[in-house]
């Protein structure tokens, strides 16, 4: 294991790996609070690889929990070369994919298996697995979980387990769901803390622009292009599809993830993102925790957070590893209010001012070329999950809320002529001469 972690470039452990694997190792139960991007999943990954025995087909010996299907198939690429080194077999499970695959690996045999509660709970529920010989458990992300209501699911799911198994937990907070959990399925455990409690606000750059909805997308594309890679977060998968029609139209460099798609086009879109293919990333929440992009430089809230705990797990994907960042939030007048609330929650003051992107700091980044993808289909430069048909290009430049006398939807202003007949209706008959 260590040629395949040197290989990677891997030479010196983290923080959390040095306080973590030495108590792993001796069996120990582990309970961590570590940021996404520390380094957990290899100080999770390092003892479990070590220590998982051959598993029978259908009877995992190791599993590890998750939130997401990115989270899980990011957990799996990490730790298959691990697994491969040493004979052991890995796979991952999570809703949004047929089964059949999923079917054929359980019943050749994984000694670990990844994923997330509900297409586990499923599974089991078909009779596709049995976790009587599951010996370890990793718990990552447990307050998104919690956020996401699978606590109950992660419970009976334990339950199911091993009652002498390891249990080791992840998370970014100890909130009350998650230290509940501690109390009740760990025993003595290694409590370990890395980094600040909560995501630090100090080390971003926080901008509250009023706008009007007019000339808000090229906004959005504006700062993106001055501040290089950007996260911009839309609250529904149909907003997320419709800033992506307006982007393409501005000729900007894109992708898009929400649940809506299947789980071949969010690989696509996290992999054609990470790699620096796309310089936006436009998403809906389902991308705020558990996804380790690097150099993400501002994150952009298109559409207002659910409260101020979201507004931290979607703003802490920029300023990351020391580095600082960029948190726009495009605040329409009637989300004031909202937005006030917000920054007592998060614990800042920022007054609320016209959009002045000029001040932003300018960041290079330099697009990566395509390369030749393992992912179907063809590569195109801004990708749309719906077939509205395109409008007239605008341009890339920023317009301000004075312009724009088209509304970019292009619906009629009349009812227009109809042959003087109702659509859909029988024609009528000519007269006879």
């Amino acid at each position: 294991m260590a040629d395949v972690l040197r290989d990677g470039g891997i030479e010196e452990p983290f923080e959390v790996q040095t306080k973590t694997i030495p108590g792993a190792l001796e069996g120990r139960d582990v309970c961590c609070r570590a940021p996404t991007g520390s380094g957990k999943t290899l100080a999770f990954g390092i003892p479990l690889v070590t220590m998982s025995p051959k598993a029978e087909p259908k009877r995992p010996t190791s599993l590890i929990l998750t939130p997401t299907r990115e989270l899980a198939e990011q957990i799996r690429g990490v730790l298959k070369p691990l697994a491969d080194s040493i004979g052991l077999r890995i796979a991952s499970v999570y809703g949004g994919t047929p089964y059949k695959g999923q079917y054929r690996r359980l019943n050749k045999g994984v000694e670990i298996l990844v994923a997330c509660p509900g297409r586990l709970i499923d599974l089991l529920e078909r009779g596709a697995l049995r976790l009587d010989d599951v010996g370890i458990v990793v718990l990552d992300e447990a307050d998104r979980m919690a956020d996401m209501g699978f606590m109950q699911p992660v419970c009976s799911i334990l339950d199911k387990c091993k009652k002498d198994r390891q249990t080791i937990l992840f998370s970014a907070t100890l909130d009350e769901e998650v230290s509940e959990i501690a109390d009740s399925y760990q025993d003595d455990p290694l409590t370990v803390g890395i980094g600040p409690e909560e995501v630090s606000m100090d080390s971003m750059q926080h901008f509250f622009w009023r706008i009007n909805s007019r000339g808000k997308s090229e906004l959005a594309s504006y700062i993106a292009e001055k501040c290089g890679r950007t996260i911009i977060f839309c609250r529904t998968r149909a907003g997320v599809n419709r800033l992506g029609d307006e982007m393409s139209e501005m000729d900007t460099s894109f992708t898009t993830l929400h649940g809506g798609m299947k789980q071949k086009q969010r690989d696509r879109s996290m992999h054609k993102f990470s790699a620096g293919q796309a310089r936006v990333l436009i998403a809906t929440d389902v991308a705020s925790r558990g996804i380790d992009v690097d150099d993400v430089n501002c994150v952009i809230h298109y559409d207002p957070p659910d409260d101020g705990k979201a507004y931290k797990h979607r703003s802490g994907r920029t300023a990351r590893a020391g580095l600082t960042g960029t948190v726009v939030s495009l605040v329409l007048r009637s989300q004031n209010r909202k937005y006030k609330r917000i920054q007592e929650e998060v614990g800042i003051r920022c007054k609320f001012t016209d959009p002045k992107p000029e001040s932003l700091e300018e960041r290079e980044f330099v697009l990566a070329p395509p390369e030749k993808s393992k992912f179907r289909g063809k590569t195109r430069k801004g990708h749309s999950n719906n077939k509205r048909a395109r409008r007239s290009r605008k341009s890339s430049t920023f317009r301000s809320s004075k312009q724009g006398s088209n509304h970019r939807n292009g619906r009629r202003k009349g009812k227009g002529k109809r042959n003087n007949r109702s659509r859909g209706g029988p024609k009528r008959a000519k007269p006879r001469n």
